[in-house]
């Protein structure tokens, strides 16, 4: 049976790309023009103007993986961090990109990045520690010290002005204004693996590796807790839109599950959604919607209709989907693959937009 959304029709590929191997992430710049992926042999490429397909490479193979691609809130930089410990910013200029900076970590694997929403500063991980590289100095504006463990995660408030660390048993916020004031701490009964804010700045969501989600309402100090997860929470999406009771929707995945999280009065309530067979490695809600999309490793993206019904499964990565995310503006989605392959599909008419495969 066809599945049709009330508004659009199905979701077809509409473009195809290939990088030599497992494609480690993708990102879309603020405005939609670019696309940027990286693979776990190292590539950064950026496919510029896709009508015309434009593609640039910022770097091409090594053997070294990259893990951690970010665009900056203008668009103006790309910073790209993996298995060499080296961190690198690209300045974008029209339909070319300039290198501007390589920061060096002894090799320290930097798997986490995140760029400030409001300024050009860049925090990356490394190791315990993760530092603030400032685009406007083109110098470390500081680096904190997480102490008990690795990073696991890091999140920037949507106002800028705190960030949040995630490790071993709390998750820590230390505020921008002044980085040598000592941070506060929500404790973790285990390890926050994946943290993430609320798009309106009221909510943070930790994924712990305890099979559970801690959720805190910002100048709350009593978190809720949701436990019963198949394993380790290790995505996390907010929807950037409320709910009747006034809060966004959470989605969490844990190895084939994912669980919709909606605030009522006084608690969450949850509802599974199940389809996968595979772990799922990657969850996003298109942008001004409640529409879910979850790629997985069993070969399938799935989206699902007010996060509630399946309404169509794709294709294209026969060994299983890695990444995936949304334009910022368009109802266009892109995926990475385990072999190296990068689709897009929009909804409607085949050739409209990118072009036909």
């Amino acid at each position: 049976m066809s599945l049709k959304t009330k508004i659009q029709g199905e979701f077809e590929q509409i473009w195809e790309g290939m990088l030599s191997d497992y494609v480690t992430a993708i990102a879309w710049s603020s405005q939609g023009k670019i696309l940027a992926a990286s693979s776990a042999a190292g590539e950064v490429i950026l496919y510029h103007n896709l009508e015309q397909q434009l593609v640039q490479y910022l770097q091409t193979s090594d053997g070294e993986s990259i893990n951690s691609l970010v665009f900056s809130k203008d668009g103006q930089f790309l910073a790209a961090g993996g298995q060499n410990g080296q961190v690198k910013i690209w300045r974008l200029q029209s339909e070319e990109a300039e290198l501007i900076s390589v920061l060096e970590n002894n090799r320290t694997w930097v798997d986490r990045m995140a760029w400030s929403p409001t300024k050009n500063q860049l925090a990356f991980s490394c190791g315990r520690y993760v530092q603030v590289w400032n685009a406007d100095t083109g110098n470390i504006e500081t680096t904190l010290n997480f102490d008990t463990s690795s990073v696991q995660d890091i999140t920037w408030h949507p106002n800028g002005e705190s960030l949040a660390i995630a490790g071993y048993q709390s998750v820590k916020f230390w505020m921008s204004a002044n980085w040598d004031d000592d941070p506060s701490v929500i404790p973790v009964y285990s390890t926050s693996l994946v943290i993430l804010w609320s798009t309106d700045g009221k909510y943070i969501a930790s994924g712990n590796m305890d099979r559970s989600i801690t959720v805190l309402e910002w100048n709350d100090p009593n978190p809720w807790v949701m436990r019963g997860f198949p394993g380790k929470v290790r995505n996390l999406a907010w929807s950037d839109i409320p709910t009747k009771s006034g809060a966004p929707l959470l989605a969490a995945s844990s190895v084939e599950g994912i669980v919709i999280w909606e605030k009522n009065a006084d608690n969450w309530d949850s509802r599974v959604l199940p389809r996968h067979e595979g772990n799922i490695l990657s969850i996003q809600f298109q942008p001004n919607t409640h529409l879910l999309a979850s790629a997985s490793e069993d070969g399938s993206v799935c989206l699902w209709n007010q996060s509630k019904r399946l309404l169509q499964v794709l294709y294209g990565a026969n060994n299983g989907f890695s990444c995936l995310s949304w334009h910022p503006h368009e109802s266009k989605l892109a995926a990475g693959g385990k072999n190296g392959e990068l689709i897009i599909w929009s909804p409607g008419s085949r050739g409209q937009g990118f072009g036909s495969r």
